[in-house]
C-alpha cells in the first residue's frame, strides 16, 4: 500500500508549505536593510503648524507639540497699544478661533518675547505652571519664573528637547531710528529654527524686520518653511516695527525655494497689514506660490 504522505494531495499540501517559506525568506535577505534601532523606534509624527491668532502658533514637529508665543484672553480684553495705529480698538480684534483645552494640551511653550502681545496674564494664569518653557534670555526667563513656571529654560543656538534641536536666531524689532526712539519698549526679540531628520526645516523668525539676523539664519539654517510676523505694526511716527510686503519680498529672494507662512496679521489693533492686502502684494511681486496666509484655526502640513 502506498504511503499517505505521498498522495498528490498530501505532496502539494508540502509543496505549497515550502514555496511559501521561500518567499518569505527571500523577501527579508532582499529587502532593503533595517536597523534594530528604526525597527523598534516610533516614528515622529507628520508636522504641522496651526495659526491660532496673532504671533500664537502651536507647532508639531518631531513627535512634540510646542505653543508658541501663547495670547489667551478672550476678545476685546485688553486696551489697545496707547501711541499705535488704531489705538482705540480693544486688544485682542478676534476671539481665539479654537477650544482653550485643544490649545493648552501641548508639551512645551517657546515665548520668543515677553511683549503683551506675545505673552499675556491669561497664559500667565492658564499654562501649566510645569511645563517647559523656553525664553530668549535670562531676564526673560527671570520673569517668567517669577510667575511661577518652575522649568524655564534659556533657548541657545543648540539647544535640544526630546530629539527635536532647537536654535535661537536673533531679530530687529523696527528700524534703527524706531530702536532710537523707543530702544526701551522695542527691546531685545527673537526667533527659532526647528530642526529633526523626519521633517523640515522651520525657521520662526518673530517680530523683525528684514535685517541682517534674518539674512544670517536664513544662510545658515537653509530654512525649507519660514513663518514672518507680517502684520506690519506701527507706532504713530515711526516706521513698521515688523515686517511688512517689502520684507516679505526680501525673505523670499533671500530663500526662494523656501515656502513662507505669513502670522501676526489682523488680531491686534496696530497691525495694518490685512491678509488680502499681502497677497495681493504677493501676486504683483511673483511670489504668490510661495506664500501661505492661514486663516486663525487653520492647521498647514509643514
Amino acid at each position: 500500500m502506498a504511503d499517505s504522505s505521498d498522495t498528490p494531495t498530501a505532496l502539494d499540501r508540502r509543496q505549497a508549505i515550502t514555496l511559501a517559506g521561500a518567499t518569505i525568506l527571500a523577501s527579508t535577505l532582499f529587502a532593503a536593510p533595517v536597523s534594530i534601532g528604526a525597527a523598534i523606534a516610533r516614528p515622529a509624527a507628520s508636522a504641522s503648524l496651526t495659526q491660532i491668532r496673532n504671533a500664537t502658533l502651536r507647532i508639531e514637529y518631531g513627535g512634540v507639540r510646542f505653543l508658541v508665543d501663547p495670547v489667551l484672553a478672550d476678545k476685546d480684553a485688553y486696551p489697545g497699544f496707547e501711541g499705535t495705529a488704531n489705538s482705540q480698538r480693544r486688544n485682542p480684534l478676534v476671539p481665539l478661533p479654537i477650544p482653550l483645552a485643544s490649545i493648552l494640551d501641548v508639551d512645551a511653550v517657546i515665548v520668543t518675547h515677553l511683549h503683551p502681545d506675545h505673552w499675556d496674564e491669561a497664559a500667565k494664569d492658564k499654562l501649566n505652571k510645569a511645563l517647559p518653557i523656553f525664553a530668549q534670555n535670562a531676564s526673560d526667563a527671570a520673569q517668567l519664573r517669577s510667575a511661577g513656571f518652575a522649568d524655564v529654560r534659556i533657548l541657545t543656538e543648540s539647544t535640544e528637547y526630546r530629539g527635536v534641536r532647537l536654535s535661537r536666531t536673533g531679530g530687529q524689532h523696527g528700524t534703527d531710528a524706531d530702536l532710537k526712539a523707543l530702544p526701551q519698549i522695542l527691546g531685545p526679540v527673537s526667533g527659532f529654527v526647528l530642526r529633526h531628520p523626519a521633517h523640515k526645516t522651520l525657521y520662526v523668525a518673530g517680530d523683525t524686520i528684514w535685517n541682517r539676523e534674518v539674512e544670517r539664519a536664513i544662510a545658515t539654517y537653509a530654512p525649507d518653511v519660514i513663518v514672518l510676523n507680517a502684520g506690519m505694526a506701527t507706532v504713530i511716527g515711526l516706521d513698521p516695527i515688523i515686517m511688512g510686503p517689502t520684507d516679505v519680498l526680501a525673505v523670499h529672494r533671500a530663500a526662494p525655494n523656501a515656502m513662507l507662512i505669513a502670522s501676526h496679521m489682523e488680531a491686534v489693533n496696530h497691525c495694518i497689514l490685512s491678509r488680502a492686502d499681502l497677497r495681493a502684494f504677493s501676486r504683483r511681486d511673483g511670489y504668490a506660490q510661495r506664500l501661505l496666509i492661514p486663516a486663525d484655526g487653520e492647521t498647514l502640513p509643514i
